[in-house]
């Protein structure tokens, strides 16, 4: 990997040999100085003061820096992909857009990954495009006003979340700007374009300038890297050539357990400060 990489732990995927809680405080053991997380409650737009108290005092805690958070997406591990574009849930994610900011406010967040919202039946492409762009402006606002980015990302699997490859998402990029949120950018998953035949390299040419944020996990398989055929220390050094500085998360499924998983990754790099 590319030695100026500044690295950060998906707190989603690893550590997950522990309780949600206690995963800062083990990515901080294991020598990580930044995180980030999914939404942590799948089934609660706004969870109560008690629940997201103990999460930020499980960061604080820790001494790591959340530096990203998802907004809530329902659950990932179901059907749910995202839920901002889908009108009979739009308003849950709008619900929970204050509930995100606020915990960003109070842990020094500035990236907030908004998931699109997987095709539904009973709306047409675009009546939910056009909920898509609302809610991210309207999220937009809201991270702005603590300097915040609002993340759009393509995604891979079998759901019909309609943002496969980097121009889809930059596409939606481009258009929440142009409506007034010019805090909204794009989040480079170098796994998740190759799993939907996207060309990564290409990616990073034609659109390293909207990069804010990027995730990897090797492909195929979503493990650790070196386990799959990804060239990622090329692809991370040309985004570093295009000028990207900001983190890497580690969004990987270990093949064993997280610690051993990290054999790859020197103690020694994997804080992200000061790089």
């Amino acid at each position: 990997m590319a030695i100026h990489t500044r690295y950060l732990a998906n707190c989603s995927m690893l550590f997950t040999e522990v309780p949600l809680l206690e995963r800062p405080r083990a990515a901080a053991a294991a020598g990580f100085d930044t995180i980030e997380f999914w939404w942590p409650w799948p089934d609660q737009p706004v969870p109560g003061d008690r629940e997201v108290d103990a999460f930020v005092t499980a960061v604080e805690d820790s001494g790591a820096r959340l530096a990203g958070l998802n907004f809530f997406a329902g659950d990932l591990a179901g059907p749910d992909c995202g839920v901002l574009s889908i009108p009979g849930r739009a308003q849950q994610f709008r619900d929970n857009i204050d509930v995100t900011i606020g915990i960003g406010e109070r842990l020094g967040t500035g990236a907030f990954n908004a998931l699109y919202g997987n095709r539904v039946d009973d709306a047409t492409p675009q009546r939910q495009d056009e909920l898509g762009l609302e809610s991210l402006v309207i999220a937009a606002k809201a991270a702005d006003a603590i300097g915040g980015t609002v993340l759009v990302e393509p995604v891979s699997g079998p759901k019909p979340y309609p943002l496969r490859t980097a121009a889809d998402a930059v596409a939606v990029v481009d258009g929440a700007r142009e409506a007034g949120g010019a805090n909204v950018a794009f989040l480079l998953d170098l796994f998740h374009l190759a799993n939907n035949g996207d060309d990564g390299d290409r990616a990073i040419a034609e659109h390293a300038a909207k990069v804010a944020h990027v995730q990897i996990a090797d492909h195929p398989g979503r493990r650790e890297p070196g386990t799959g055929r990804l060239d990622l220390q090329r692809q991370l050094d040309a985004l570093e050539r295009a000028g990207y500085t900001g983190y890497v998360g580690l969004e990987y499924q270990p093949s064993t357990t997280t610690e051993e998983s990290l054999a790859w990754l020197p103690r020694a790099r994997r804080a992200a400060a000061d790089r």
